[in-house]
C-alpha cells in the first residue's frame, strides 16, 4: 500500500492513544535512527514493520493516530519521520532530569550515555549520604536531597528518576512531587503511589526477567 503524504496532525488526543502506540513509536524511533546511521534516507512500513516483528499493516496503523506522514512511490523519509515522531514524544527538545540515589545503579544511570543521544540530560543528583553530596560525579553535582525543591527550580526540572531501595521509594516520591515534578521513572522493585497529575514509569529488571524466563519456559513446552 502506498504511504500518503498527507501531514495533517490526527484529532486524537494523548489520552486517547493505546499506551501501546506510544511504545511502538519509540521502538519505529530508534530503528529509523539506525537506518540513517547506516545511510538509507528513505523507508517503507513493508520495511520497518518486518525489522521490529510488526506487520505493515500495524506501522501504518500506529502512525495514523498522528497523521500520515508517507510519500506515495517512496515511502518514509527516515529523517523527516524522526523528526515527526521525536515531536509526537515530546523529545525536539533537551528534558534536564533529576536522579535521586548515588548507588550502584544510580552511577550506573549517570554513565549512561544513550539518555543524552534522546533528549534526556541528567541536571542534578541527589542523595542522604554526606560522603556523596557536593562531589561531581560524570559531570553532575549530587545535591543534598533537602535541596532538592531549591535545584528542580533553578534548572526548571519535570522529571526525575528513583534509583533507591524500595524502602525508600515512596517517600522518594513524595519529595519529588513536593518538589514540583511531574514525571517520575521508578527503578525501585516497589509500586509507588503519586496524585493525578504526576505521570509515572515503574522499571522492575527482575519482573522483566520473570516475563522473559516465563516466554523461554513456554516456548520450550511447545516444542
Amino acid at each position: 500500500m502506498a504511504e500518503s503524504r498527507d501531514k495533517t496532525p490526527a484529532p486524537d488526543s494523548g489520552s486517547s492513544i493505546p499506551r501501546a502506540v506510544v511504545s511502538r513509536l519509540s521502538l519505529y524511533l530508534r530503528e529509523l535512527q539506525h537506518l540513517v546511521r547506516s545511510g538509507q534516507e528513505t523507508t517503507s512500513s513493508n520495511q520497518l514493520g518486518p525489522l521490529l516483528g510488526f506487520t505493515d499493516a500495524q506501522v501504518r496503523k500506529d502512525l495514523a493516530y498522528f497523521g500520515q506522514f508517507g510519500y506515495p512511490g517512496i515511502g518514509y523519509r527516515c529523517q523527516e519521520l524522526i523528526q515527526a515522531i521525536r515531536g509526537i514524544l515530546g523529545t525536539d527538545r533537551e528534558w534536564p532530569v533529576a536522579l535521586m540515589g548515588i548507588g550502584n545503579l544510580g552511577r550506573a544511570l549517570l554513565r549512561y550515555k544513550g539518555f543524552e543521544q534522546q533528549g534526556f540530560r541528567i541536571t542534578a543528583a541527589f542523595d542522604i549520604d554526606s560522603e556523596k553530596t557536593g562531589t561531581t560525579i560524570e559531570g553532575v553535582v549530587v545535591y543534598d536531597a533537602a535541596e532538592m525543591e531549591e535545584v528542580v527550580r533553578r534548572y526548571g526540572i519535570q522529571l526525575g528518576v528513583i534509583a533507591v531501595p524500595a524502602e525508600a521509594a515512596q517517600g522518594t516520591a513524595d519529595s519529588m512531587v513536593h518538589a514540583g515534578l511531574t514525571g517520575i521513572m521508578n527503578f525501585a522493585p516497589v509500586t509507588i503511589s503519586l496524585p493525578d497529575h504526576v505521570q509515572q514509569v515503574g522499571i522492575d529488571l527482575a519482573i522483566e526477567l520473570e516475563q522473559l524466563s516465563f516466554a523461554v519456559v513456554n516456548r520450550h513446552d511447545k516444542r
